[in-house]
């Protein structure tokens, strides 16, 4: 099987940490955690300390802790146009 690597693009993201909730996450009856979010692959839920990404078409997606750290670095605003 052929092998591919993650283009290199920029997206934003940031740590969801106390009651204070971003948008995008909703409060959600039927979650574990009690709140989701709605991504391009349906409804996902979120969890205190997940990073929420937003991607290259707008569309936001929890992602956890130790899989974003291993998957994306920071950038400095002046390091991409």
């Amino acid at each position: 099987m052929p092998k591919y690597r993650k283009r290199p693009i920029v997206v934003e993201a940031s740590q969801f940490i106390g009651d204070c909730v971003p948008d995008g996450i909703f409060k959600d009856k039927t979650s574990s955690t009690g709140l989701s979010i709605n991504t391009l692959a349906g409804k996902h839920e979120v969890s205190e300390g997940d990073f929420i990404v937003i991607g290259i078409e707008g569309e936001m997606y929890p992602v956890k802790p130790e899989i974003f750290n291993k998957t994306y670095e920071r950038v400095k605003d002046d390091d991409y146009s």
